[in-house]
């Protein structure tokens, strides 16, 4: 027995020294690694996402939509130049006869013209233009919403399974030891192969269970650096791990009407929904508008300008300052009958109107049941939380009474190895329990509209 306990101890310093040459040679690769903390993330996807972009251009589009229909006020000015050349009969230019005659004849015309009245469509039109450019911003915030709340959910993955991984390579540790110290034992006489083969099975577990656990970081790994758009190859970066005051605060409760109330005046879908419900309330007056009389005023001046090819001419400056004139004149439209377009586009703009009345009402109702889901999922996961963390603390305290009893050959392996099962996947719970409690803490900042940190 005291031959096991020395080649336990010398085998404990040996792990420790390989987990510190371990550590040191981790230390020295993660600082040459870019530290990314959870800001930094969601920042480097707002800057460089392509769906943003995308949104940002629907945006510069509405401008101009605006900046064009408040320009349709001002008005047109055109001017315009023709030429044609005739043969026979035609209205000789300098003596006002008909003859035989081979003619080209060049007009010139400046013209202007302004809408007096038009059923107040361009005013409406200006005044929907400017909502729908606020939407359009709406949609942009909406579009970074749901990538931001990726990109935590994606950063949340990452810092879990660092834990799972920094997790399994402890328990690894823990189960080679066992495994050495087995070996130890049957050489003495006091264990058979059996014992040896269950610690053989349990380290090979545990060589699975790191496998596993670093597969599944690297995909959350991948996974944030396409959210941040990052090259595949490029991922020499690490995260930072939330602390202890990161979790103290996400113990904090919270009430489902305050949640509701502050979000409903920030969340960019509830302010979309109310956007596009007023600019579809003014495009009804803009189809109403249509069905009302147009009066237009229309001025101009000309002059033109011909030549005979088988007579002389009048001198150029002559023939314009002759042929000058100028025209002034009021325009009146009165829809009578037009195949029920106008009614129908009022009838179709009603129809939408409602339908929007319905989406904002939707999204007030989907928010309400999101934050309510929200809530109840924090005060879950901290009452898991609290839970798995007393339930590891005491697998822990239980599985070193069963160790200590197990060194000095009280306990059998069996019952060795099902006391570290447990611990184990008592932590990997207390984990997972952490790591979710803080996410849903996150979630109910997010919708407040609150910055994102840790």
């Amino acid at each position: 027995m005291k031959i096991f306990t020395n080649h336990g101890l010398f085998s404990r310093l040996g792990c420790l020294v390989a987990a510190g040459c371990i550590s040191m040679c981790f230390s020295s690769t993660a600082q040459a690694q870019e530290v990314i903390t959870i800001k930094q993330a969601v920042e480097r996807m707002l800057e460089n996402n392509i769906n943003i972009k995308q949104s940002a251009l629907d945006v510069a589009t509405a401008d101009v939509n605006l900046i064009q229909s408040r320009a349709a006020l001002f008005p047109t000015l055109n001017a315009g130049t023709s030429s044609d050349v005739s043969f026979g009969r035609s209205l000789d230019q300098t003596t006002f006869q008909i003859r035989n005659q081979a003619l080209n004849v060049t007009n010139g015309r400046l013209t202007t013209g302004v809408d007096l009245f038009g059923g107040l469509v361009k005013m409406n039109q200006i005044r929907q233009n400017k909502i729908l450019l606020e939407a359009n911003k709406s949609a942009l915030e909406r579009t970074k919403n749901d990538l931001v709340l990726q990109v935590v959910t994606s950063y949340f993955q990452v810092v879990f399974n660092e834990d799972l991984l920094k997790a399994s390579r402890e328990q690894l540790v823990v189960a080679q030891q066992t495994l050495e110290r087995e070996n130890a034992l049957m050489d003495a006489g006091n264990k058979t192969m059996a014992d040896v083969s269950q610690a053989k099975a349990q380290v090979a577990t545990a060589e699975l269970n790191v496998t596993n656990a670093q597969n599944q970081l690297t995909i959350s790994y991948l996974t944030l650096s396409q959210l941040m758009e990052m090259r595949a190859d490029n991922n020499n970066y690490r995260v930072v791990a939330p602390t202890i005051e990161d979790i103290n605060y996400a113990q904090k409760s919270y009430n489902v009407n305050e949640v509701f109330n502050d979000a409903l005046t920030r969340y960019p879908n509830i302010k979309l929904a109310q956007l596009n419900r007023e600019a579809s309330e003014v495009g009804v007056k803009v189809a109403k508008g249509f069905q009302y009389p147009t009066l237009s005023l229309n001025a101009g001046l000309g002059s033109s300008y011909s030549y005979v090819f088988d007579d002389d001419n009048q001198p150029f400056s002559d023939q314009v300052n002759q042929r000058f004139n100028q025209f002034v004149g009021l325009s009146l439209q009165i829809p009578i009958f037009n195949g029920l377009t106008a009614k129908s586009n009022v009838k179709r703009a009603k129809i939408q109107y409602q339908g929007f009345i319905n989406q904002e009402q939707l999204e007030k109702n989907n928010l309400n049941k999101i934050i309510a889901q929200a809530v109840a999922d924090l005060r879950a996961a901290d009452a898991r939380y609290s839970s798995t963390e007393k339930t590891f603390n005491a697998q822990k305290d239980a599985f070193m009474v069963i160790e200590e009893r197990y060194n000095v050959g009280l306990v059998n392996s069996l019952d060795y190895n099902t006391a570290r099962t447990n611990r184990n996947q008592a932590e990997i719970d207390f984990i997972q329990a952490k790591y979710d409690l803080l996410f849903r803490s996150k979630v109910i900042d997010f919708y407040l509209g609150r910055e994102i940190t840790f």
